[in-house]
């Protein structure tokens, strides 16, 4: 299927399933989002070095959770609401679930406890204002927005009224992950570049 991004077409999972694999886009509103050229190095190695962490913490807890680095499809979807029609496909660059119903062979339908987002020089708007509306209107638990420009971190934790003002870090900082009571990423000692 061709993607015309131009048109006014409201797409859905169903069609998203149909794209062709060297056209990257994700889905929000029902809107075509192209996603970014390839990703700098910096940008890998903080998705690395994040996933390994929770990923490493969840093994010596013995923990049920799973975490998926990009790509990975990740639909967000109202209860009620059959995949297909979702009109929110995105491909977050670290997704950490816990509720294993919710996987699928093709990714994750539903809400993720917690997504990370690497920002990216070419779209910064999609993390700060697009996707951290749309995570807390999917009342995804916790969202980071790693910035590498700026060696930023914002966590937002969901609450009954939705997010919260973001905590704030540095890359010299401790990093709380809110979804756990325990643990912590130290920026400083992951090595960045």
């Amino acid at each position: 299927m061709s993607i015309n991004p131009i048109n006014n077409q409201i797409y859905t999972y169903d069609d998203y399933l149909k794209f062709s694999d060297d056209e990257p886009v994700e889905i929000i509103d029902g809107r075509i989002s192209a996603m970014s050229p390839a990703p700098s190095r910096i940008h890998q190695e903080l998705i690395m070095e994040i996933s390994f962490e929770i990923r490493n913490y969840i093994k010596s807890n013995n923990g049920l959770c799973k975490v998926y680095p990009a790509p990975f499809d990740v639909v967000l979807k109202d209860d009620d609401e059959e995949p297909g029609y979702s009109r929110n496909i995105v491909q977050p660059d670290i997704s950490v679930i816990c509720d294993k119903n919710k996987l699928t062979d093709k990714g994750c339908v539903g809400s993720p406890d917690m997504i990370v987002e690497i920002v990216s020089p070419f779209n910064p708007r999609n993390d700060y204002i697009k996707k951290l509306n749309l995570y807390e209107q999917f009342k995804v638990r916790e969202y980071w927005i790693v910035n590498p420009m700026k060696k930023s971190i914002f966590v937002y934790t969901l609450t009954d009224n939705g997010y919260d003002a973001p905590t704030s870090y540095t890359f010299n900082d401790k990093v709380k992950v809110n979804i756990y009571n325990d643990l912590e990423i130290d920026f400083k000692s992951l090595n960045l570049l």
